[in-house]
This record gives C-alpha cells, structure tokens and sequence, in this order.
C-alpha cells in the first residue's frame, strides 16, 4: 500500500503555481506528483470595488497565466493556483505586514464572524486548453471575543505574519475559532474536495487502481 489516491491521467505533469507548504502537503496527502513553480512578480492589490471573490480569483488567474509564461511551448502541464484572504464586513484581510498589524486584524476578528473565500485556477496550456477551469469557494469562521493579552500572545508566536487574516485554522490558531460552516480546507487555502471533483469530471485525475501483487 503505498497511500496514492489519485493519478494523474491526461497531463504529463501538475504544476503548483504557489509557495504555500499547506497547498503543497494537501497534493502530497492525495498522492498527487507536483513541481513547485511560482510568479516572480509581486501580488496586486485589491482594485477599487472589488469583493473578496473577484479579487482572489482574479489573483489566481495571473498566477496561473504567469507561470505558463515560463513554460516551454512544447511541454503540456496541469497548472494549479490558488488565492485566499479573509474579509469581513466587505473588508479583505490579506497577510498581515508586522506584528502591529496582525494585532489589529485580529482584534477586528475577535468575536466575530467573517468570511474565508479561496478561488482556484486550473490551466492546460496545449491540445488540452479546453479543460481549464476555475472556480470560488467561501466558508463562514466565527471567533471567539478573545481578549488583547490573547491575542497578543498568539502574534509573538510568529504564526500569523504569512497567514491571510493573521491566522491558521490547522495550525496554534485553531484555539481562536468558535465555529466554521463550509469546507475546513477553504479556510486552510485549497478547497480540496470541490477540486477533486472538478479534476475527476475532467479526467485530469483518475481513482488510483489497485495493483496486482
């Protein structure tokens, strides 16, 4: 038994456009191969009027189109990216910049319910372009009124400086949440079961198939 759970079926390889180690070990756990790619140019901002869903999967999208960029022609890879922030009262919440502002984002949290909207984009550059995708998945976190020594404490662990909203559901952060509706893997940064089935109605990946031994 070797734990793979999925293979790849119509791409020659799956390329992450993202750093992130929970995207990376989300695609580890389904036994998915993958090659770690990402943009060299600097994520944009939200524009003027723009909610969480148009921002996050407009950001997917350039991943996703920065990284083919990069590619040869001739190669025929499954490009995967993926963008999350928080945002509550229609204000999004990306990565904190210092200390002083993961407090404040997190006070803004505290007691609160917020939404976690992560978009998705799959390319296949090549013969296979027709089997791109892209979609948006949102889940609900409500926190707990925390108190600032808390809170406070929680920042000088160092965990909320590379974390939309200032915090990780599957990391010390889970303490800070009351209740969550919607996918736990939203919220962590790749909705994996909604992606599972857009890839499987697609045939890019297959139920990986018993051997014989």
């Amino acid at each position: 038994m070797n734990g793979q759970l999925f293979s790849l079926d119509l791409a020659s390889d799956l390329i992450l456009a993202s750093a992130s180690p929970r995207r990376q070990q989300f695609l580890q756990e389904l036994g998915l191969p993958y090659t770690v790619m990402t943009s060299p140019t600097r994520e944009d901002k939200p524009k003027h009027g723009e909610d969480a869903q148009g921002y996050t999967a407009r950001a997917a999208r350039d991943k996703a189109q920065a990284v083919v960029s990069l590619i040869p022609k001739a190669e025929t890879p499954l490009i995967l990216a993926a963008d999350t922030v928080v945002s509550i009262n229609e204000h999004i919440l990306g990565k904190p910049r210092d200390n002083d502002e993961a407090l404040a984002m997190l006070q803004l949290l505290a007691g609160q319910r917020h939404q976690v909207t992560t978009s998705v984009c799959v390319l296949l550059p090549g013969k296979h372009n027709n089997l791109s995708f892209a979609f948006s998945d949102e889940a609900s976190v409500t926190f707990y009124p925390w108190s600032r020594q808390v809170l406070e404490a929680y920042v000088r662990s160092g965990e909320p400086l590379d974390k939309a909203g200032a915090y990780a559901v599957q990391g010390k952060g889970a303490f800070l949440i009351q209740a969550l509706q919607g996918a736990w893997t939203t919220v962590v940064g790749l909705p994996v079961g909604r992606l599972c089935q857009e890839l499987l109605a697609r045939h890019l990946i297959a139920a990986q198939e018993a051997k014989d031994t």
